[in-house]
Order: structure tokens, then C-alpha cells, then sequence
């Protein structure tokens, strides 16, 4: 007989909360009737400053069907936020996804601008791409290096090898699911190998509450910029260079200026 879930939320405290939130995210998708290309991440939109959909496109999901398989397999990796002793553990386990999650996405992007800007593939262009894949093959990935005996279950059923679940994955999804970004996956395998060679490393609390404190900046600023969202206390305006926007808080009187950030299909990651 398993442990009691309770004990499990208990043990896996950030997958379960990541988990509440993208459920969360879904009910609320399907219930206001949100379409995707309104929260997916594209090369199109990102040129025009959309850059708020690297956060939003990594927690919404197209189905529930897309929403299961990507939480079940979060839930089975959630093991890394109990192997402290191995230095993983749950700071480590918040502090790199928010790398995997910036990182993939702009590894993508920039899949995108090559494919696009290289050999010419105008399709690209307008591939909107939502879902939590590209962190949940990432930390496949790491979890591969770091303890390859582990196994990967899915729907409480399927038990696959973690040390061959990143590509198995890979080529599973992408059979059985036409519209399976490729890409997206690969990206998370990609920064996922990084971290867990030490090629990405370094993180701690203090990088981390920075990094996500940037994250905010970012997100808040993209979407004044961009129109979709007026924030009341928020003014962008041109200082001395009016190449260079700047970020004003209105009614404390300080500017901070910032260099600029240089569908036609759904993939879902």
C-alpha cells in the first residue's frame, strides 16, 4: 500500500505548488474561454515585445490530456526535492527551474531565429508554443546525470528508465503527438544537460530571489510596452538616448533606464 498523498505534497512541497498552479491556470484558460495564441510564445510575438509569453506559455496548457502527462511526470520527478543529501533538494530544485524556464525559452527563440533567419523557414515564424514540457524534459535530463538509477513513472502506471527518458520522451511525444514541439523539448534537454555538467552553475538563494526579482521587472515591463496590459503606476518613456526606454514608478519619482530587448500553428511543450 502507498504513503498517504498528504506525506507525498509534504516531501514535494515546489512540484506540488507548481503543479497547483498550472492546474489553476488551465481552469482558468477554459473557463474564460482564453485562446492560446494570447499566452503561447512565438518568434512573432517576441519580436513585436511580447516577451511576458516566455513566463506565461511555460504554465498554460492546450488539453487536459497536455496538462496530465506534463504534471504526472512532474509529480514522478519531484525526487529531486528530496535528495538534499545529494545536493539537489528543494532550493536547488526552485532555484534552476527558473533557469530552465527562462533559459528554454529563449533557447527556443533563438532555434526559431536560425531556422527563420538562416535557411528561410518563414513557418516558424508564427509557431505558438505553450506548455511546461521544456522544464519537465529538463529536469529529466538532470536528473539522468545526477541519479540514473531513478525511474520516471507516468499515470501511475508507466515506469520508464530515467536514464533513457529524455530521448525516449523525446521521440515518444513526437509520434504520438503530431503537434509536440520538438524544438521545446529539446531545448529543456539541451539547458538541462548544461546544469547538470556544471556548465550553468553558481545558483543560489541570493541569485535566485535576484533572478526572479528581474523576471518581474521584465515581465511587467513587456507588457506595458507592448499594450496588453496598462499597469497605473508604471510609465515607459525615452531618456537622454531615445534609443534607450526607461522604467518610471510613478509617485516615488525614480527612472530606471534599461537597454532594450532586441499563428499559424500551436506546438505544445
Amino acid at each position: 500500500m502507498g504513503r498517504p498523498l498528504f506525506y507525498e505534497i509534504v516531501e514535494k512541497p515546489a512540484s506540488s505548488c507548481i503543479i497547483g498552479i498550472c492546474s489553476a491556470i488551465w481552469f482558468y484558460i477554459q473557463k474564460k474561454n482564453i485562446g492560446y495564441s494570447h499566452v503561447g510564445l512565438s518568434y512573432e510575438t517576441a519580436v513585436e515585445g511580447h516577451h511576458w509569453r516566455i513566463i506565461t506559455s511555460a504554465f498554460s496548457h492546450i488539453s487536459v490530456l497536455h496538462l496530465v502527462f506534463n504534471m504526472s511526470a512532474l509529480w514522478s520527478l519531484g525526487v529531486v526535492e528530496q535528495l538534499g543529501h545529494m545536493g539537489l533538494g528543494v532550493s536547488y530544485y526552485l532555484q534552476y527551474t527558473l533557469v530552465l524556464v527562462v533559459l528554454s525559452g529563449l533557447l527556443v527563440l533563438g532555434m526559431y531565429h536560425v531556422l527563420i533567419q538562416r535557411f528561410k523557414l518563414e513557418y516558424f515564424r508564427r509557431v505558438t508554443a505553450v506548455g511546461y514540457s521544456c522544464v519537465v524534459f529538463g529536469w529529466m535530463t538532470i536528473l539522468s546525470v545526477k541519479q540514473p538509477s531513478s525511474k520516471l513513472d507516468l499515470f501511475g502506471f508507466l515506469s520508464l528508465p530515467i536514464s533513457f527518458a529524455p530521448f525516449e520522451s523525446l521521440i515518444f511525444t513526437s509520434i504520438i503527438v503530431p503537434q509536440a514541439s520538438f524544438l521545446g523539448h529539446l531545448s529543456g534537454i539541451i539547458v538541462g544537460y548544461a546544469i547538470a555538467w556544471g556548465l550553468i552553475h553558481g545558483m543560489n538563494n541570493y541569485w535566485a530571489i535576484s533572478m526572479l526579482g528581474w523576471i518581474v521587472l521584465v515581465f511587467m515591463y513587456s507588457l506595458k510596452r507592448s499594450g496588453t496590459y496598462d499597469f497605473y503606476f508604471l510609465e515607459v518613456e525615452s531618456v537622454t538616448d531615445p534609443s534607450l526606454p526607461s522604467v518610471r514608478f510613478l509617485g516615488s519619482g525614480r527612472t530606471l533606464q534599461m537597454s532594450a530587448i532586441a499563428v499559424e500553428g500551436v506546438e505544445i511543450v
